[in-house]
């Protein structure tokens, strides 16, 4: 792809303004994504941090839910960002009854692992690719506990009691974080999603 990439941000709840402006601070154009027609514009996707079961919830009732699902059958870059990395998820732990996602990650990703508001933490983690670390903000963040072959894990929790716990992953064109970046002054999360939309 030559030039800027159109990116979508799914808008029907989350953190959209924070994603919409750090995307286009990275060079692409950044667009709320509500409708079919707009998603049928776009040259990638992110499903930004909110509540899960609500954001599914929408996407059904919006008529988006079987669309998104085909755009990312067909290929289409997706980010997801704590909710969102739910919402890309094969397999969910401590769902909703009923609750359904979009799939595209072959990935076990349990709901609030990291446990409730209060719970909220930061830490620093060695992200794949990225020269110095990233600091990254944990919200009721879900976390994968079991990811495929083909999955790439790009960080893991360095410290504390979840130690070990895979927060980034890969897998072709979907990738996703358990953390915010979307909140940070740092764009390398979505710098490195943009190129990824730009090679696809």
């Amino acid at each position: 792809m030559t030039g800027s990439p159109t990116i979508g941000v799914f808008a029907l709840q989350g953190d959209v303004r924070e994603h919409v402006k750090m995307l286009e601070s990275c060079g692409a154009n950044a667009v709320p994504v509500r409708r079919l027609e707009e998603l049928a514009a776009v040259d990638g996707l992110v499903l930004p941090g909110g509540e899960s079961t609500t954001m599914y919830k929408l996407a059904t009732t919006f008529g988006l839910l079987e669309p998104l699902r085909e755009r990312l059958a067909e290929g289409m870059p997706a980010l997801g960002t704590c909710a969102g990395m739910i919402m890309l998820a094969d397999r969910i732990e401590a769902g909703i009854a009923g609750q359904e996602t979009l799939g595209g990650l072959d990935v076990v990703v349990r709901r609030n692992a990291f446990g409730r508001q209060v719970d909220s933490f930061e830490a620093d983690l060695d992200f794949a690719s990225f020269d110095a670390p990233f600091h990254a903000l944990f919200i009721r963040a879900p976390w994968v506990e079991k990811a495929g072959a083909d999955v790439e894990v790009l960080a893991r929790v360095a410290e504390g009691p979840a130690v070990g716990r895979i927060v980034a992953v890969r897998q072709d064109n979907v990738m996703a974080t358990s953390f915010h970046p979307e909140i940070t002054h740092d764009d390398r999360v979505h710098r490195y999603f943009v190129e990824l939309v730009k090679r696809s």
